[in-house]
């Protein structure tokens, strides 16, 4: 098959991507390299700023590449933000995208108006991005997304794609139980893919001073809980200075966050989420235990029954600053932490099992 992937969150498509070759299918991947990461592509999209000249500039480019991206057996979009536009502006080339190709799909890949709707609806999470049981967390920023999602022009687009794409994929239990009650018939949960090709994985040893890593999106400092994990951290290190050191990295390329990644031996990621994340399960193939999300709801979509690799951390301070305490206090839990991470990314995220369940959903569409 010929497959376009147009979009990238935390490297998902260009990893998909290879698993999908693995297969002989032949794959385009198109997309701004998810910013300063600067993830691998075929097709660059690539935006400087939000001004005005380098939108001008960067609309001249999609349309001169419209012509490559026809004649695709199979296209999916990363989000119904997959340019670098606003999402209604973006639409007519999901028009374009369905009249010359074959079957379009969505995916739920990162925050869109169904998981804002389900995080600000009801009792279906404890806590989320926007809300922690009846608390809303109203930052600047937070009422700017809800109201985007909710009411602006990423509803208005994620509802049209959604109704009229021929699938969607979920990558995570939030996003997959966000689609499912909407879409039953469409939304299909797969695991994030890994490869895990040419990663050293190491199982820690018990270490004389634990290094604690972290890593920092100035832009999302609020949304991914840095703004509480730090703090803590900090005061971690501050009270146990003889067991425990911490390694920041913030707004770094790719390779560099590896790079530091590959010194520590526990991670902090994702206050807010079930289920963890790209970079928690790369930190995992890596034998770096995760303190990140992992819900019971996350190992039942996997059917996974024995492996519990994960620290499971909650949006509460001294709850954090406890569990990340007995960690220290409690060295011995290092290794075997470390050895489950390993074969969980293995035995639920290996990049060609997981390209193997994306083809079988997508003919089955």
């Amino acid at each position: 098959m010929r497959i376009l992937l147009l979009g990238e969150f935390s490297n998902i498509h260009w990893t998909l991507a290879e698993g999908l070759r693995h297969f002989g299918h032949e794959v385009c991947v198109v997309s701004d390299g998810n910013h300063w990461k600067n993830y691998p592509r075929n097709i660059d999209l690539y935006r400087a700023t939000n001004g005005k000249w380098d939108g001008v500039k960067y609309i001249a480019r999609l349309i001169s590449i419209l012509p490559k991206l026809r004649g695709f057996d199979i296209v999916q979009i990363v989000n119904p933000c997959f340019l670098s536009l606003r999402p209604e502006k973006s639409m007519p080339v999901y028009r374009y995208l369905r009249r010359h190709n074959g079957r379009v799909f969505l995916g739920a890949f990162g925050t869109d108006h169904y998981y804002v709707h389900t995080c600000m609806n009801g009792d279906v999470f404890k806590y989320s991005d926007f809300k922690t049981g009846e608390h809303l967390r109203a930052s600047d920023e937070n009422r700017e997304i809800i109201k985007e999602c909710l009411y602006g022009g990423t509803a208005s687009a994620n509802r049209e794609i959604a109704e009229s794409c021929d699938g969607i994929v979920a990558c995570l239990w939030e996003y997959y139980i966000s689609y499912k009650d909407h879409f039953p018939a469409k939304v299909k949960f797969i695991p994030l893919p890994l490869d895990t090709t040419g990663i050293e994985s190491r199982v820690r040893d018990i270490p004389e001073k634990v290094n604690f890593f972290i890593g920092i999106q100035s832009e999302r400092h609020h949304i991914k809980g840095t703004d509480i994990m730090l703090p803590v951290l900090e005061e971690v290190e501050r009270m146990h200075s003889d067991l425990c050191t911490v390694t920041k990295a913030v707004d770094v390329p790719f390779t560099e966050y590896q790079r530091l990644m590959n010194t520590a031996d526990v991670q902090l990621d994702q206050l807010y989420a079930y289920t963890p994340s790209m970079n928690s399960l790369l930190a995992m193939a890596k034998g770096v235990i995760v303190c990140g999300g992992g819900e019971p709801e996350n190992y039942e979509i996997l059917g996974e029954e024995e492996l519990r690799p994960i620290v499971n951390i909650v949006p509460d301070e001294e709850e954090l600053y406890t569990q990340l305490s007995n960690l220290l206090k409690h060295k011995e839990r290092i290794p075997r932490l470390s050895a489950e991470g390993i074969e969980y990314v293995h035995r639920h995220h290996n990049y060609i099992e997981v390209a193997k369940q994306y083809i079988t959903f997508w003919e089955s569409n």
